[in-house]
Parts: structure tokens; C-alpha cells; sequence
């Protein structure tokens, strides 16, 4: 699978630990010099600010989309190559989806986990077939990957579905499975 561009979902804050904002700009300046570009939620802050400016810096494509109401709340990003600006959170998610040939989580907080989970659903239902990966920094989504689990040995989860979701402590490794990726077969 060829990537254009990656969807990015990440923090507005840059967490307790420095690895996060760390990774986070490791991450921007990785992906720019792979020749991938990024869609994210257009912010300056946290880690969204971190993956822009790492990805900027290593002369990346960053493409910003933002709700209207939350440009002066989340200080969009000046420098990006485009930022859209659209009404609703559900109009963002869409645009992103849009743009974008693959999906990764960050560290983040409800946003975070609420854009995962809705692109997951997605691919689910079949409204896409694109990869969808966490990068794992500092076992920071292990509750959620035990949830996950627990969720297919209980019932409410096919492992077919469980497995649309890619996880990785390392961006290299996630974007060689993303680049190798092949939609599981239809329901």
C-alpha cells in the first residue's frame, strides 16, 4: 500500500512524561522523510503541536483541520502547509478520514480515544479499508489493548475486527505493517 498521507491522533496536552512530546516530533519528522504527509487536528500545543513542528522541520506536508470555535481555544497552527477550518467535530473527523490512507493514535486523552474508536467503527462496518495503528510510547494504551482483548474473549468483539487495529512500540515497524497492509475480506 502506497501512504500519502497519515492521520494523526494525538493530545492537545504533552502528558506527564517527556517521551510523549518526544515521540511526538520523532514521529512528524519520521513520517515527513518517508515522504508521508500528515493530517492532524491543527493545534500548536501538546503533542499535536509536537508532530507539527517535527514533521515541518524535516520539510513535511501538515495539513490541519479544526472546528471553527476551537481555532483561538487550541491556538491552530500557523505554519502548516494547509488548515482547514470547519463547523463541527463531526465535519473534522470526516475531512481527516478523507484525507488520509491510514490511521495512528498517540497518546491522547477522551479526543484521542474518541477518534480511534469511531475510525475503528468504521472499518468495522465497512465504510473503510484503510490500516489503523497505535503507537504504543511507554505502554501508554496497554489498558486499552487489555480491554480490547477481554472485550473478543467475552463475546463483544470478533477477533477479525479486534485485529483492524495494528499495535506497535515502534513507528518504522507500524508503518512497514501499514505498508503491507491488505483489507481483512468483507462480512
Amino acid at each position: 500500500m502506497v501512504l500519502r498521507r497519515i492521520c494523526v491522533f494525538c493530545g492537545a496536552r504533552a502528558g506527564d512524561n517527556p517521551v510523549f512530546l518526544s515521540v511526538a516530533k520523532a514521529t512528524g519528522a519520521k513520517l515527513a522523510r518517508r515522504g508521508v504527509g500528515i493530517v492532524y487536528g491543527g493545534g500548536r500545543v501538546g503533542l499535536m503541536g509536537g508532530l507539527a513542528e517535527g514533521a515541518l522541520g524535516a520539510g513535511g506536508e501538515v495539513i490541519g483541520v479544526i472546528p471553527r470555535d476551537m481555532v483561538e481555544r487550541e491556538l491552530a497552527h500557523p505554519g502548516l502547509a494547509e488548515l482547514r477550518i470547519v463547523e463541527t467535530l463531526h465535519e473534522r473527523k470526516a475531512v481527516m478520514a478523507s484525507l488520509a490512507d491510514a490511521f495512528i493514535a498517540l497518546p491522547g486523552g477522551l479526543g484521542t480515544l474518541e477518534e480511534l474508536a469511531e475510525v475503528l467503527s468504521w472499518a468495522q462496518l465497512g465504510l473503510h479499508d484503510k490500516p489503523i495503528g497505535l503507537l504504543d510510547v511507554d505502554h501508554y494504551w496497554r489498558s486499552l489493548i487489555d480491554w480490547l482483548d477481554g472485550a473478543v474473549g467475552r463475546g463483544f468483539i470478533s477477533a477479525r475486527h479486534r485485529d483492524l487495529l495494528a499495535v506497535e512500540t515502534d513507528l518504522g515497524v507500524l508503518l512497514d505493517r501499514f505498508e503491507r497492509w491488505s483489507p481483512p475480506p468483507s462480512r
